[in-house]
């Protein structure tokens, strides 16, 4: 009797596996990027409680898995085997920084996993494995940059360049240096100043960005600084009245999100380059801030850049499980090439063969009411140069997927004709 019942039990369990297909969501939810990624976690919650009152996909249910890799960048690819291997999820939706994505890309490639990955980021690279939802250079540093040059921008001739110490920043500043120097700008008009992840105290930096700018040309901020350092840098740009009009600091890693807890009424002017911003208006995006306040009750109605990129992915590796008939990995890579979207930016984004998405560029201004005010935005989205053709090992190289190139990196087909 206890037999027939444990074998029962183990079938039905087996048949419950049967009927979901589990979902992977990798994002520290402590520890100082918390701030940024844990709203991630439950992005893709929300939309996996959409897909599974829509029906789920295929007839089964979405399961999701969530593990939190606590801001620890050697955690992240123990996490990633641990939901590829135990939990064999058909897809991952995760990291934010750049040493996690290449903390666990080697878990991806090996254990032929699929990694959704939602934030700007600084290029050269292209992996089978992930599919990169948030900007490349070509499509929000560069942009940036050109918009601040021009007479509508303010016409600077002079940038620091203030990030954190680790890799997104330091290739983002590498290109962006390399791009300047393209454009006639002297090196003693370039300066780059690198802060730890846990930096607090911003004075001796805010200082010499002060100096710097004392030159007398027009000087501005270009900042990659992500995280909780955030709240403590643009506290310190309010104790030393740093004037947007003076010395407007663009911001690659700040949305409407990290400077909730920041007298913002004294930070208006600055500005922050995207592919959206809650205040955009359209009717996607108007259903998007109603589906996220909707989801936690009203209590929270901010959306962001990384939130609407998870948007966009989901939904494009929902239509690609439902077009390839199956949740397989390989069979969803290849759905997804030509995947499109009517993103709550207002345009139609697609999924292109190199893993990356044609996006539009948005620059914001901040107001007092802590909403940006989009000053400047592309004409249609841009698709992503993975290889910046401003660094010399680069401008070669290929990133596509498909035959004949299928490779994230060469400089000529992989496969030829004899």
């Amino acid at each position: 009797m206890m037999f027939t019942a444990w074998v029962s039990f183990v079938a039905s369990t087996a048949h419950a596996a049967e009927d979901t297909i589990k979902v992977g969501i990798l994002h520290s939810l402590t520890g100082t990027m918390a701030i940024s990624e844990a709203v991630l976690k439950d992005t893709v919650l929300m939309l996996i409680a959409d897909q599974n009152g829509k029906g789920g996909l295929l007839g089964k249910k979405l399961e999701p898995v969530v593990i939190d890799p606590a801001s620890d960048w050697g955690a992240f690819a123990a996490k990633a085997s641990d939901l590829l291997v135990k939990e064999k999820v058909a897809a991952v939706f995760g990291c934010w920084t750049s040493l996690s994505r290449k903390a666990v890309l080697p878990v991806f490639e090996q254990h032929n996993g699929l990694l959704y990955y939602p934030v700007q980021y600084e290029g050269e690279e292209s992996s089978r494995s992930i599919f990169y939802l948030g900007a490349a250079p070509s499509q929000q540093s560069i942009p940036a940059v050109r918009y601040l040059m021009s007479k509508e921008g303010g016409n600077v001739r002079r940038w620091f360049l203030l990030g954190t110490d680790y890799l997104y920043p330091r290739k983002t500043n590498q290109i962006l240096s390399a791009y300047l120097a393209v454009e006639g700008v002297a090196p003693e008009d370039i300066t780059s100043i690198y802060a730890s992840p846990h930096q607090s105290d911003w004075r001796e930096i805010v200082e010499s960005v002060k100096a710097f700018a004392a030159a007398g040309k027009k000087t501005a901020v270009i900042s990659t600084v992500t995280g909780e350092s955030n709240t403590h840098l643009y506290a310190e740009l309010i104790k030393q009245q740093i004037d947007a009009s003076k010395i407007p600091v663009m911001a690659l890693s700040v949305s409407e999100r990290e400077l909730r807890s920041v007298d913002l009424g004294k930070l208006a002017g600055h500005m922050a380059v995207r592919n959206y911003f809650q205040s955009v208006k359209s009717a996607e995006n108007d259903a998007f801030i109603k589906m996220w306040a909707d989801f936690n009750g009203q209590r929270d109605k901010t959306t962001n850049d990384a939130m609407e990129a998870t948007f966009i992915g989901f939904r494009m590796w929902a239509q690609a499980v439902s077009q390839a008939g199956t949740a397989d990995v390989n069979a969803v890579r290849q759905a997804m090439y030509g995947q499109r979207v009517r993103a709550p930016s207002g345009f139609e984004v697609v999924m292109n063969t190199n893993h990356h998405l044609s996006k539009p560029v948005m620059i914001g201004k901040l107001e007092a009411s802590g909403s940006y005010d989009v000053v400047w935005r592309s004409i249609s989205p841009i698709k992503a140069s993975v290889w910046s053709r401003y660094l010399p090992e680069s401008a070669r190289r290929i990133a596509d997927w498909t035959f004949p190139w299928v490779c994230g990196g060469c400089i000529e087909p992989t496969y030829k004709d004899w």
